[in-house]
């Protein structure tokens, strides 16, 4: 099994460089947007979301006024290779409770258990757990016990009880990433590369993406907890 870490504080360099690898690699799996390598604004998203896990690593730090928790798998035959990741957020005024905010495992070690240890580490310290999936990735989840319990945005959500906790769980303001000048230098290069018509073409497809991804997980969900959840 691979050895487990546990982060209340900044972790080694090596350590987050590799977790913004993840995040790069695996975008469309660990993303709500969970945009396709073949749209156009891709790249955008790559570092937007790229940019975003940065900053929470950062608040480990305590720096940005927020509880951030990171556990790590590591390969067991190289301490030094990260082979999976769960960053998650500690709920206030409530010790039990915790989100899940990003979880990624290398493709070449999936399917081994990885997930699902780091999961077990994270609701043993905090057992009202709650995260966003995908539908399809729903069964996996309640196979470690959590249910589900509504919808957020396109995904359907999720909690290891049958309601949400009453505390609060502060996020980071991500809105001023996609508004920045590495987003808009990204996108203008975009579009001297592509032209504008493939730009707006992008941005159509991306929204009916997400418009199908959305109604799918409230079917889905209305169709497990009946109409009105």
């Amino acid at each position: 099994m691979p050895p487990i870490s546990h982060f209340k504080t900044p972790c080694p360099e090596h350590i987050n460089s590799q977790i913004l690898q993840m995040v790069v690699d695996n975008l469309t799996e660990i993303s709500a947007v969970a945009i396709p390598p073949s749209n156009l604004l891709y790249n955008v998203y790559q570092y937007a979301i790229g940019y975003e896990v940065h900053l929470y690593l950062e608040a480990l730090s305590r720096a940005k006024g927020i509880d951030v928790e990171l556990i790590v798998a590591t390969d067991p035959d190289d301490p030094d290779t990260v082979i999976g990741f769960l960053l998650y957020l500690p709920v206030k005024g409530d010790p039990d409770a915790c989100g899940v905010a990003y979880m990624a495992v290398r493709a070449e070690h999936r399917g081994l258990g990885v997930a699902r240890r780091m999961v077990r580490e994270m609701v043993g310290r905090y057992p009202h757990a709650e995260l966003s999936c995908a539908v399809a990735k729903v069964p996996y989840f309640e196979s470690m016990g959590f249910q589900v319990v509504g919808v957020r945005s396109t995904q359907v959500l999720m909690n290891t009880r049958d309601h949400g906790s009453d505390g609060l769980m502060p996020l980071l303001d991500v809105a001023p990433i996609y508004s920045s000048l590495e987003v808009r230098q990204i996108h203008t290069y975009l579009l001297q590369k592509h032209g504008k018509r493939s730009m707006v073409d992008a941005e159509k497809q991306r929204d009916r993406h997400l418009d199908q991804l959305t109604r799918k997980a409230t079917e889905f969900v209305r169709e497990r907890l009946g109409e009105n959840f």
